[in-house]
């Protein structure tokens, strides 16, 4: 069998794959303008935030319609043009399969062991895209746990896939809105947990707060733009 050594040095001239998750609102669209040359599998209908950008995108409204996307973007020529791959977001698109799943499983159950079947498998699929950026949005989810502590994360239908998402990426950040002093909202990528919001950054490049910009915080990891 042949054995190919590779080096982890170039990890990240294979792309940098991102997660970041947020409330309503604060911007995880928007981020995707920010990508190296994106193009946008949207699920949720919000791009007018991108308008005068003029960004190409995609609109998936069933698991086929990412299925293709997917095929188009790894396979096709035309996608060669396209540096970056977005989708916003993973928690509407498993809202749809979950529902999809929920129309012929006759047991609740069932639907979401396939949902979760399904996303694990489109999850792994993008995130291994070969020699391209791939940024996923997730909405975010307020939990309590039996002390009352409050911890903030990534939200998905289904206990299961929600807390195996972030193991999927080395990059999971969360996008705070804060007021300032003056009480101006400020917008920043938390990268490093705090222990009530859930980050990290396995590059160990990104320091504890960073700009909403994903091209920056790519070239900070290495990842070329």
């Amino acid at each position: 069998m042949a054995i190919s050594i590779k080096r982890t040095s170039g990890m990240s001239a294979n792309g940098v794959k991102l997660l970041v998750y947020g409330a309503a609102g604060a911007g995880k669209t928007v981020l995707a303008g920010t990508l190296p040359s994106p193009i946008i599998l949207s699920a949720e209908g919000g791009l007018l935030s991108l308008q005068a950008l003029d960004l190409p995108y995609i609109e998936i409204s069933s698991m086929s319609d990412l299925q293709d996307a997917y095929a188009w973007v790894s396979e096709s020529e035309e996608a060669g043009q396209y540096k970056s791959v977005a989708i916003d977001s993973l928690s509407e698109i498993a809202e749809v399969v979950l529902s999809s799943e929920k129309k012929v499983a006759k047991d609740p159950r069932q639907a979401y062991g396939a949902m979760q079947e399904q996303m694990t498998d489109l999850i792994r699929a993008f995130r291994d895209l070969p020699g391209k950026h791939v940024y996923m949005s997730a909405k975010m989810e307020k939990a309590s746990d039996e002390m009352g502590r409050i911890s903030y994360a990534p939200s998905m239908p289904g206990n299961k896939i929600a807390q195996q998402l972030p193991y999927f990426f080395d990059e999971v950040l969360a996008l705070r809105v804060e007021k300032d002093e003056q009480g101006a909202a400020q917008r920043a990528l938390m990268c490093d947990s705090d222990g009530l919001w859930l980050a990290k950054d396995r590059s160990g490049l990104l320091d504890q707060w960073e700009a909403p910009d994903l091209g920056v915080i790519i070239s900070k990891i290495g990842g070329a733009s």
